[in-house]
């Protein structure tokens, strides 16, 4: 997997969970991917101009703005089964219908919230998934707008369709297609979690990130879905792992990186 600086910078930034980066080791990070010292230079330089990121110090980056909000936002895929709740057969819908399409910024990221707590699109404009998140349609509504979603779109609940929707309802997640990902990626995570320990640091540390962004991807964008849409437990024993990979990495990263920390910046 090819990763541009920019992807892995934002990367290493989020996995540090608030702590701030040095340039040095976002160059010496980057290598690893044989990403070039200057291309790491000019990508910090654009990211601060951008306001993604600020400086802390001379050479030392944070992440700042809506970088900053996505963040914190995505760091919560290690409880994302506790906002899950028994499923009394409700939908909660988003009704996009009357809001603006030509604003390719806003499109991306309406879609992104939609995306990130699993609505799918049943007619133009009209979305929708199991009402079995969060605490109420409200804290789903607050949630989809601070993802992205305009303020102004309609967010409730519904329920009753008729027979020809609730057949295309049904075919709006691929629920053995998600029980099969949760089993393959668990066991892919476990096989590489018990052969780390022979792998050179820095290959252990490339191999993680790589697999690890991958399987939190997994589960940011896990609809959540109740059973039996989907299997909870082999979801939850997915989860699992992955939290298990997940500490698993963030000590190799600091074995690799903590040297670094030990030398004045150079940018």
């Amino acid at each position: 997997m090819k990763l541009s600086a920019k992807t892995l910078i934002l990367d290493l930034l989020l996995a540090t969970e608030g702590e701030p980066l040095s340039a040095r080791e976002a160059i010496s990070s980057c290598a690893l991917f044989g990403i070039r010292e200057n291309n790491v230079r000019v990508v910090l330089l654009r990211l601060s101009a951008e306001g993604l990121i600020e400086a802390t110090d001379r050479g030392v980056y944070r992440l700042c703005g809506a970088a900053h909000e996505l963040a914190d936002e995505v760091a919560t895929w290690r409880t994302a089964e506790a906002r899950t709740r028994p499923w009394s057969g409700g939908w909660l819908v988003v009704h996009s219908g009357p809001l603006a399409r030509s604003d390719r910024a806003r499109l991306k990221q309406r879609q992104r919230a939609l995306d990130m707590l699993g609505f799918r699109e049943l007619d133009p404009g009209l979305w929708l998934r199991p009402d079995n998140i969060e605490n109420g349609v409200d804290a789903v509504r607050a949630r989809l707008v601070k993802l992205g979603l305009e303020a102004s779109a309609g967010v409730f609940v519904a329920s009753q369709f008729d027979a020809a929707r609730e057949k295309r309802i049904a075919r709006l997640w691929d629920g053995k297609a998600l029980n099969a990902s949760y089993t393959k990626l668990r066991r892919e995570l476990e096989s590489w979690m018990q052969r780390a320990a022979k792998l050179e640091p820095e290959v252990a540390a490339r191999e993680s990130l790589l697999m690890g962004r991958n399987a939190i991807r997994q589960v940011v964008f896990d609809p959540l879905l109740p059973a039996p849409m989907v299997d909870v437990d082999a979801r939850h024993a997915f989860v699992e792992t992955v939290r298990a990979y997940d500490r698993a990495g963030q000590a190799i990263w600091r074995q690799v990186r903590e040297p670094l920390r030990c030398l004045p910046p150079r940018a």
